[in-house]
């Protein structure tokens, strides 16, 4: 399907055969060509799967075949770098978004040509069918969401013609001569003066001509624009004639204000083009210069590109102009962001690369191993001098790429201007209103496919945004030195619940906001006067918030509510749009009225407060005047006085943030894939040079064959260490670096602001958070290691204050969205992962660790206790027992050169929180069974959906007619294990830390936590180590995706805990242990390496696998502690507890234990393990169903 893109598709071409909704669709033109030579050029606007050329009327396209694969068409695709026609072989060059290709057909030679940014690309086809009846048309094919623009002649092509060819649609050849005769007249009259004193002509500086109202000069201009007029509106005339003329006069050089001329033309077109006139032309003339500068190649010097943009900035200075192309043009019609853009050049030597970077250099960093990685190799004098002359090269780039980026800057500059009041409204404040619109187009994903703003074009705005913003924002603290400056930078809460910005449907930390309007609305009237309308609140409900239109009914009556409280206007039609969200249209409904800042709530005051659309917002909403605090309206008691900035300047900061949030983080991310290819292919390099080195002299062949696999990544390296160059400086450089910063500690400060409001923090957008996360993500990862984040001021600093953040955030009750809080807690995970984020956590204040740690050691029931989990297991990795790796031992031995293998931070662990976790669990005795309680429940459903699972894959893997298992059931089977072995360390934290809770009977708990977790440790062993298992099969079948699934993380984790049980004198743990009935010795046996020799025997013929040991392995001595079970420790030499006498004596229930528990008032009886696991979830008797009321140890009496 063809895309619309910012530059009109010609109206030559036509759907004829559109396949609409498919995923290849095709286009012809409605014209057509039989005879001579034509031309027509492609204007791409993606780079994506497209086949452009000619096809005749006979040609049948369909969703699978387009245009090159039917007999009598012809395409060239870029994308793949092949030409089409039924086959298809290589051709041309590849085409990246930007590019300009032109298709050329010769029906007297009988021959097909293409041209990629003028440039050819050689005869692509010869000898085509010609003959009667023989038509070819412009003809397209092109994957679903890619765009292009056709010019068939209706604009200037773009690149000459070549000799004989002609383009499809001829050009105004009369009116062009009209307008050059014009505008030679009127550079007459710019060129000549009148000199009144002697009465004779005289030349000027045109330069400095200014319109001075003399009369014979007025009447012969108006004589000239009266023709000129109207040829100014056509398309063609205005980028051949005027476009091209304006440019002449900036040639001349200097700065665009030394050129005043371009003001006084736009001055004489307002004054002698009627209004339609001057609008339509100053549209086309916008429209040209965009897509002139969009398309231009790109050369060394950014010449063509700087040349376009000293155009734009001279035609915006013109405050009319500006005014009107903000207003109509440059967000409604085009997608204006492009000028905010630098392309990047896929064809590095086309793009002068070559000459400004001659010498290429890359890092010899050869390791996936994390990026925090500090090792420094020693670097060779050739190695220092090819750096040194590389990053020379690239400073060449940067200082060429910063005059682009300061023009841009000065576009921004000149539209956020707030001191142009003359006729109307500042150019900031429609700017501002275009500027939301736009944020609502791409955050609702409801527009138009082209609309959206690609993410490559947002990374830049946002850049040049925020030099514009903060120019601004210190120039006004400058004038008033008591505001707070660009570097204290934050969004006050107030624009989150007063209802003068637009947050569309966008999802606020506490839910919707119509649900936080009705639930909150005690606490708005008591923190910031804002009082909402009952009759509001008691008619907008759910089921209205899903109607689009209201009845005429409650229509007609909502103007006497809303004037009744506070004179707010009626709702206008324009709110019942589906483009906006449930949650927004209650806040366009809400009649809300303010009172003066911390006044106790009394009558209500009759002050106006318009709920208006972005469209009708002006000045006065946006900053206040005479006691209205316009954005800032409803200010809680707990902000400051102090000014901040402007009121506009909020809102753009606050924009600033959601479209870093749209699409600016993914796009920061994919860029990275860049430097990763070069580290593949540096990595790839050095080893084919090793082997050269390596290979025997008799061996030419080989020889020979490693020097052109040299040459090829050679050759790659240089263009990929060119283009992430010119990727370093316009994406990664330090200067944007430091931008993502001050967006990071920006998103810190309005969420400290935000959580001092209480509750009101719940009507906070979530971008807010997320923003906060990500930008801290993408400095730690994407920008190393060209920068390193550790450079950057106040570093420590700002971890710790988002340390604080995370920690207090990922339980907050007044955050309800699971996704938001699910993202807050993988943040924490991550933060823990890595010393300097660890340590900043450490340094938190006192109180919010336990706070943190107390959350974390919650029930794990009804919450995603999975992440929890992992963030206590980092806490403790490096202190558990075999604990100490980075990468699975046992993975190491079998492929240690894989680097797909997965691979571990090094053990970063924390002392001083386990000591917190220790003292949470040691002073609270409801806190700790209730989480030991939760973390063996999971255990045990984690343990046992991995042995289900891995029984469904042994079946799988049996069967003879399918040897086939689902990838899918490979990894949740893989994450089940890693589950169960993380939750075992989490027990083995816990019993290292707090024995007591264990071994401690005085405690209430104790006993029945000790007989499950024996239980459990007893059913993994049993599973684990029994010879000839589903374990063991499942494990030497090696299936991709079960690589972590091995005997030793699982085996390890349970020595450790038993270590722990068992050492030092613990009759009472060993007791417990030996008196489960799910006991066997031989388990114990089998962790010591004293396997069953008949076990070994039989296992031994089918593999040379050897038998799994904690003898084997590099860990701590385990022997001892071990030995107590096999030798019946503190049970006087028995293997297990001496079973009752009588059958009647055992526990009715589990009949494993003997009868200790009798309970009141009913007088069953079982065991105390029973009794006190069923008391947890239930009150009522296992027989009688009668409600226990207390439990009384019991004591069989001696018989006689």
């Amino acid at each position: 399907m063809l895309g619309q893109t910012d530059l009109p598709v010609n109206s030559l071409l036509l759907p004829s055969s559109l396949l609409h909704g498919l995923n290849f669709g095709s286009i012809r033109a409605t014209t057509c060509v039989y005879k001579g030579k034509w031309i027509y050029e492609v204007l791409i606007s993606s780079q994506g799967l497209m086949q452009i050329g000619w096809c005749t009327l006979n040609c049948r396209f369909n969703q699978e075949e387009g245009v090159g694969d039917t007999p009598d068409s012809y395409a060239y695709d870029g994308n793949r770098v092949r030409k089409w026609n039924v086959t298809t072989t290589n051709y041309g060059k590849s085409w990246a978004a930007g590019d300009i290709v032109s298709c050329l057909i010769d029906l007297d030679e009988g021959t097909i040509a293409f041209c990629l940014n003028g440039i050819s690309l050689g005869t692509a086809f010869d000898n085509i069918t010609r003959g009667a009846g023989m038509a070819y048309f412009p003809a397209i094919s092109l994957s679903f969401k890619e765009s292009v623009a056709f010019n068939f002649g209706s604009r200037p092509l773009r690149y000459p013609l070549l000799e004989g060819y002609c383009p499809l649609q001829d050009p105004p050849v009369a009116d062009l001569v009209k307008a050059h005769k014009l505008l030679g007249y009127l550079k007459n009259v710019i060129h000549i003066g009148i000199d009144v004193t002697e009465g004779k002509l005289v030349e000027k500086d045109t330069s400095m001509w200014q319109l001075q109202g003399e009369p014979t000069v007025l009447i012969t201009l108006a004589h000239i624009f009266n023709y000129f007029s109207p040829l100014l509106c056509k398309v063609y005339l205005v980028e051949d004639v005027l476009m091209t003329f304006l440019l002449s006069i900036l040639e001349q050089g200097g700065a665009v204000e030394a050129h005043p001329l371009i003001q006084q033309l736009l001055d004489l077109m307002w004054l002698l083009m009627e209004e339609y006139e001057v609008h339509e032309c100053l549209k086309q003339l916008l429209t040209s210069l965009l897509r002139a500068y969009r398309f231009s190649p790109i050369i060394p010097d950014l010449g063509l590109q700087i040349h376009y943009l000293r155009l734009t900035i001279a035609v915006l200075k013109h405050e009319k102009s500006r005014k009107y192309l903000l207003s109509n043009v440059l967000f409604d019609v085009l997608r204006s962001v492009v000028f905010f853009y630098i392309k990047s050049p896929l064809r590095v030597e086309e793009a002068g690369l070559q000459e400004l970077i001659p010498t290429t250099w890359w890092p010899n960093r050869f390791t996936k191993e994390g990026k925090e990685s500090k090792e420094v190799k020693e670097e060779s004098a050739e190695e220092r001098l090819r750096r040194r002359a590389y990053e020379r090269g690239c400073q060449r780039l940067k200082k060429r790429i910063e005059v682009v980026e300061g023009l841009q800057v000065q576009i921004l500059k000149l539209l956020l201007n707030n001191k142009d009041r003359g006729g109307g409204e500042a150019s900031r404040y429609i700017f501002l209103n275009k500027f939301r619109k736009f944020l609502q187009e791409n955050a609702s994903n409801r527009g138009n496919l082209t609309v959206l703003c690609p993410p490559e074009y947002m990374v830049c705005f946002l850049h040049r945004l925020i030099a514009a913003l903060r120019f601004f924002w210190d120039g006004h603290k400058a004038k008033t030195p008591a505001t707070v400056s660009s570097e204290e930078a934050y969004v006050p809460p107030q624009l989150f619940y007063n209802g003068k910005v637009d947050y569309f449907d966008l999802q606020r930390l506490g839910g919707l906001l119509s649900h936080l309007k009705k639930t909150l609305k005690d606490d708005l009237a008591a923190k910031a006067n804002v009082v909402i309308d009952p009759a509001e609140l008691q008619a907008v409900t759910m089921d209205d918030l899903d109607e689009d239109e209201e009845s005429a009914t409650s229509a007609a009556q909502r103007p006497s509510a809303t004037l009744a409280i506070g004179g707010a206007l009626a709702r206008p039609g324009w709110l019942s749009s589906p483009t906006l969200g449930r949650a927004n249209r209650f806040l366009s409904t809400a009649a809300v009225s303010l009172m003066n800042p911390r006044r106790p709530l009394g009558a209500l005051e009759k002050i106006k407060v318009r709920t208006l659309s972005v469209e009708q917002r002006t000045e006065e909403d946006i900053e206040g005047s005479h006691g209205n605090e316009g954005l800032l309206l409803g200010k809680p008691p707990e902000e400051p006085d102090q000014p901040i900035t402007e009121n506009s300047l909020l809102e753009v900061l606050d924009g600033i943030i959601m479209m870093y949030n749209l699409s600016v983080h993914q796009q920061l991310g994919k860029m990275v894939g860049v430097s990763d290819d070069v580290n593949e292919y540096a990595m790839a390099l050095k080893d084919t040079e090793e082997k050269i080195s390596r290979c025997p002299k008799r061996r030419r062949d080989i020889h020979e064959e490693l020097l052109k696999s040299q040459k090829v990544f050679s050759e790659k390296l240089n263009h990929l260490s060119r283009r992430l160059a010119w990727i370093n400086v316009t994406i990664y450089s330090k200067e944007k670096m430091q931008d993502v910063y001050w967006l990071l500690q920006v998103c810190i400060r309005t969420i400290e602001h935000g959580d001092r409001t209480g509750s009101l923090f719940a009507f906070m957008p979530e971008f807010y958070l997320s923003v906060a996360m990500n930008s801290y993500s993408a400095l730690k990862n994407y920008f190393s290691p060209v920068n390193s984040m550790e450079e950057l001021p106040g570093y420590e600093e700002t971890l710790m204050r988002l340390a604080a953040i995370l920690a207090k955030h990922f339980a907050d009750s007044r955050i309800v969205g699971t996704d938001i809080r699910d993202s807050l807690m993988q943040a924490l995970a991550s933060y823990v992962c890595y010393p300097h984020s660890l340590r900043a956590v450490e340094r938190i204040p006192e109180e919010q660790r336990i706070s943190m740690m107390k959350n974390l050691l919650a029930p794990y029931e009804q919450r995603p206790w999975a992440q929890t989990n992992w963030i206590l297991v980092r806490l403790w990795r490096g202190c558990g027992f075999g604990y100490r790796y980075t990468r699975l031992p046992h993975l190491l031995k079998t492929k240690p050169e894989d680097a797909s293998l997965p691979s571990l931070q090094k053990p970063c662990p924390s002392t001083l929180l386990q000591r917190h976790m220790a003292d949470l669990l040691s002073s609270d005795r409801d806190l700790a069974p209730s989480f030991l309680n939760s973390v063996l429940n999971q255990l045990n459903w984690a343990f046992s959906e991995f042995i289900g699972m891995i029984q469904e894959i042994q079946q799988a893997a049996e069967r003879l007619e399918r040897n086939f298992v689902d990838s899918r059931q490979l990894k949740v089977c893989a994450t089940c294990f890693d589950l169960s072995v993380s939750l075992l360390r989490v027990l083995e934290m816990t019993i290292t830390l707090a024995p007591e809770i264990f071994l401690d009977w005085n405690r209430p708990s104790s006993e029945l936590l000790l007989r499950r977790l024996a239980q459990l440790l007893n059913q993994v062993l049993n599973r684990v180590t029994a010879e000839r298992n589903l374990f063991d099969r499942v494990v030497n079948l090696r299936l991709p995706g079960l690589e972590s699934v091995d005997h030793y993380p699982i085996l390890v984790a349970v020595t450790g805990i038993l270590v722990r049980l068992l050492r030092g004198p613990a009759p009472r743990a060993t007791a417990v242990l030996l008196a489960d009935p799910c006991f066997q010795l031989r388990s114990i046996q089998y962790l010591l390496g004293h396997a069953e020799p008949s076990a070994l025997a039989a296992t031994a013929p089918a593999t040379d696998k050897r038998h799994f040991s904690l003898h084997t392995c590099k860990c701590q001595p385990c022997a001892g502690p071990c030995a107590m079970l096999t030798t019946g420790h503190g049970c006087d030499g028995q293997s297990g507890a001496a079973p009752p006498t009588s059958e009647e004596d055992l526990c009715p229930i589990c009949y494993a234990h003997p009868i200790s528990a009798i309970f009141r008032p009913c007088s069953h009886k079982s065991c105390k393990a029973c009794i006190n696991q069923h008391l947890m979830n239930n009150k009522d008797c296992f027989f009688c169903k009668a409600t226990i009321t207390g439990v009384d140890d019991f004591t069989k009496p001696a018989s006689s």
